[in-house]
């Protein structure tokens, strides 16, 4: 069975970017452009991880991110944040609201993969 992935981004050409490498390495993708959409597709799509923009409209990531991990259904779920806020307390703000790693904008895509198999790994393990 493919693990999901629920890619979260209000730019359109980086979404269909990570969704088309991700398929091609064999996950199935599933898609969000905003805050609203992103939680209600975690709720009902039950993604194995998600990648999660953090400069969005409505509710930005971290907003979303602490959401899902204050919601006993979506909890479990990992998450890596994404963001062109590279700075070290950007960095800890983000771990800070439950994320399970940060990737910086512009980000390498095998880079991403990478960390999306080890923490893939790391939470079946739990």
């Amino acid at each position: 069975m493919k693990n999901k992935i629920l890619v979260v981004d209000d730019e359109v050409d980086l979404l269909n970017m990570a969704k088309i490498f991700l398929e091609s390495k064999g996950y199935e993708v599933i898609t969000a452009t905003n805050g609203d959409e992103a939680l209600e597709k975690a709720a009902s799509e039950k993604p194995d991880a998600v990648i999660l923009d953090i400069l969005m409209p409505r509710k930005n990531g971290l907003e979303v991110c602490m959401a899902l991990k204050a919601n006993p259904a979506t909890a479990s779920i990992p998450i890596i944040l994404s963001s062109v806020l590279g700075r070290d307390e950007d960095r800890a703000k983000g771990l800070a609201a439950g994320a399970d790693a940060y990737l910086t904008k512009p980000y390498n895509f095998e880079i991403a993969t990478a960390i999306i198999k080890d923490i893939l790994e790391a939470h079946k393990n739990v």
